[in-house]
């Protein structure tokens, strides 16, 4: 598994500024946590993701990938830095299981 904090730098008010993502090691997403300008932070995994939020159908590719996209910074974080975000975001309302 690997971890990543992203910064999506943008002007879309609707839009999540913040991305972590927990990666498996087929470079698929298992669990994600969107953070807005407003503070308000949801969270998705396999089970739970809504028309807000959900895991990518792709692989994510490397770090490297995204941090080369000049709207991205990103940086591996800890497991533990991850599961702070992930306890302190909630579901997204209508989360289809």
């Amino acid at each position: 598994m690997e971890y990543w904090k992203v910064d999506w730098l943008h002007d879309f008010q609707s839009e999540a500024i913040r991305i972590y993502n927990e990666i498996g090691d087929d470079g698929y997403e298992v669990r994600k946590v969107y953070q807005y300008r407003d503070g308000r932070r949801l969270r998705a995994d396999e089970l739970h993701e809504s028309y807000e939020i959900g895991l990518g159908t792709v692989p994510v590719g490397s770090i490297e990938d995204v941090v080369s996209q000049p709207e991205f910074e990103a940086v591996v974080i800890t497991r533990q830095a991850f599961e702070i975000e992930w306890h302190g975001a909630s579901w997204p309302d209508g989360a289809q299981a």
